[in-house]
């Protein structure tokens, strides 16, 4: 059976399914199980009952402390909700107001160095692994075949495509297709992409340098996931070495996995 990959809500964005997806086995990934996504303070009930329709029951949110005070979310009402912050801050900028974040890349406007040196902390950094290893745990007790859990950030692609990349990886879904899943959210935002560019470039006195800072900042490049996965390979030599050593992750866990979010 099809299923939509980008999910018909009204105003989240960037929210997607991550069923379908064939592994190195020949499997494929349960469709109603995971969702990846953007924010949720802005859902409409009719977002919230779809949600519900859909069998969610938990959401975990690795966004900052700021950004979940800024922006609270809408949890559905059959939903369960899980703060697990991946950074203290938003080490992505998606989150900073744009005066803020001028204020930064009038200091440095390379925004694609920014983003390349984030993808690095997000495989790196202790409290990273932390977030992610307990992010597994919350994989692992998903095994109620009507139960779904929906993870996200700000704007669903950096600490969510990472959290996404890691899962599929640990499934044995190939790498050509977990940057193929990571580069959608270009599909998948584009409107939001678009409104934000379109405030930015109208603010008064900003650079043409500070333009693509911005732009680069809110995108995603196949670089970013390359950075992320040789970073992998530094500290573990490989994806299982990771998850492994750093992920605490054991054989059992990765067959467990794979029992639950895998077709027999």
């Amino acid at each position: 059976m099809s299923y939509p990959r980008i999910l018909p809500l009204e105003k989240g964005y960037n929210f997607r399914e991550l069923g379908g997806y064939q592994t190195i086995s020949g499997q494929q990934v349960k469709w109603h199980k995971v969702i990846r996504a953007a924010q949720l303070n802005d859902l409409s009930d009719a977002d919230l009952n779809w949600l519900n329709e859909y069998g969610l029951q938990l959401i975990i949110d690795f966004r900052s402390p700021e950004e979940k005070a800024a922006a609270p979310d809408r949890v559905p009402a059959k939903s369960r909700y899980q703060f697990l912050p991946v950074f203290a801050v938003d080490e992505t900028k998606n989150s900073i107001a744009p005066q803020a974040l001028l204020n930064e890349l009038r200091r440095d406007p390379d925004g694609h160095k920014q983003m390349i040196q984030v993808y690095r902390n997000l495989i790196s950094d202790a409290h990273a692994q932390q977030t992610y290893r307990q992010f597994f745990a919350y994989l692992l007790s998903n095994e109620a075949a009507e139960r779904s859990l929906l993870f996200h950030c700000t704007a669903g692609k950096d600490r969510t495509g990472i959290g996404a990349a890691l899962f599929l990886g640990a499934l044995g879904v190939p790498l050509t297709q977990i940057t193929a899943d990571y580069l959608l959210t270009q599909q998948a935002s584009a409107q939001q992409f678009a409104l934000n560019m379109a405030q930015v470039e109208a603010y008064p006195g900003i650079t043409a340098a500070q333009v693509a800072g911005v732009r680069d900042l809110m995108s995603v490049y196949p670089e970013y996931l390359e950075t992320a996965w040789t970073t992998i390979n530094e500290l573990a030599g490989s994806l299982s070495g990771y998850l492994h050593d750093y992920l605490q992750l054991s054989s059992q866990d990765i067959t467990d996995l794979k029992k639950i979010y895998l077709t027999d």
